[in-house]
């Protein structure tokens, strides 16, 4: 894919709102009219640095007027897009095609994502069964005294263990303390 072609895919991504500071696109201006052979004029570089223009209309402009210039002139807009500004050079659409190039690979960072996308509800839900589990396993394997022990443990627990699992619990409780 061409440098153009990617800069026309990240033009929308560069252009919303807090992704490039002031700062950070004048010294893109600054270094594309520094490098040689010069990419931007000393009469475009003002252009572009004029505080009196909008910064969305001279980083429109700007990257309107290097996609007009060529392949090379949008190459040099991403090196010195990585220099001043590494953290959007990283996170640019374009990049992180190139970083998967193979679409059936899985991606590590949604992955993990995926894992940790349960709550702490989650976390309590499964912690409250395996804690009612380890009760009722401590139940069955224990004498009879234990049984009303545990039988008065499991009537005062809506919250711990849901109300199913409970009532399914005092059942066979009652089953056992008859036999």
């Amino acid at each position: 894919q061409s440098y153009c072609h990617r800069l026309q895919h990240d033009m929308y991504f560069l252009m919303s709102t807090s992704r490039l500071n002031e700062q950070a696109v004048d010294k893109i201006v600054l270094q594309l009219n520094r490098v040689y052979p010069q990419i931007l004029t000393n009469e475009e570089a003002e252009k572009f640095r004029n505080p009196k223009a909008s910064l969305h209309t001279r980083l429109s402009d700007l990257l309107k007027h290097l996609q007009k210039k060529g392949d090379r002139h949008c190459q040099e807009f991403y090196r010195a897009l990585q220099i001043n500004a590494e953290q959007v050079f990283n996170d640019l659409p374009s990049r992180k095609i190139l970083k998967t190039p193979d679409p059936t690979e899985i991606d590590t960072d949604k992955e993990q994502y995926m894992l940790n996308d349960r709550g702490p509800v989650f976390f309590l839900a499964c912690f409250s069964v395996a804690a009612g589990l380890a009760l009722f396993w401590y139940c069955w394997n224990s004498e009879m005294q234990v049984i009303g022990r545990a039988r008065r443990i499991l009537g005062f627990s809506p919250v711990i263990i849901g109300r199913h699992v409970r009532n399914i619990c005092m059942l066979y409780l009652e089953d056992v303390s008859r036999n």
